[in-house]
């Protein structure tokens, strides 16, 4: 028997000072069986950051041809292509293929990646890599509650992120273009 996705049920109060959005989402999000808590954690943030009205999560793990989250245009041409996580030259290289532009946000120990992989990548010109410091991320995204309720801030590039007990300040490296 197969395991079945989580589901989370979110609210995210954006405020982002930087493009001057301000928004409260609330939605039903799956986190597949293989998925760790730290990556559904990065999800969100990047749906945070990149936020627009027709933002919507992609299958990710469960279909390799589908990103994280994707924009997509009306007539269902892929605008803004959003990977989390370290995904090697062949696959950015593929995504940006497939959309105007690629963003990726990076988490983990990301060194022998950026040396590798992203070297590999650097002349794609619709790719931007942010990467988030480890630390906070993992303070973050340890023990989700089913119901999260984060307020995230954006400010000159520093996630600001408010789940009810703490606050968590992830800050935003840009290894690559810019938001």
């Amino acid at each position: 028997m197969a395991l079945q996705a989580t589901p989370y049920k979110v609210q995210l109060n954006i405020t982002d000072t930087d493009l001057g959005v301000y928004e409260t989402v609330r939605m039903t999000v799956a986190r597949h069986p293989s998925e760790t808590e730290e990556r559904l954690a990065v999800r969100l943030l990047a749906y945070a950051l990149w936020y627009q009205e027709r933002l919507a999560f992609g299958r990710g793990l469960s279909d390799v041809d589908e990103p994280a989250l994707w924009l997509k245009t009306l007539d269902d041409r892929v605008e803004h292509w959003i990977e989390v996580g370290q995904p090697d030259a062949e696959r950015m290289t593929w995504c940006s293929r497939r959309a105007q532009k690629v963003s990726v946000l990076v988490y983990g120990s990301t060194r022998v990646w950026q040396n590798k992989q992203l070297s590999a990548a650097a002349t794609l010109s619709n790719l931007n890599v942010a990467a988030l410091a480890e630390e906070p991320l993992q303070a973050l995204a340890t023990d989700l509650p089913r119901s999260i309720d984060w307020g995230v801030m954006i400010s000159d590039g520093v996630l600001y992120v408010s789940d009810g007990d703490q606050q968590h300040e992830l800050t935003l490296e840009w290894l690559q273009g810019q938001r």
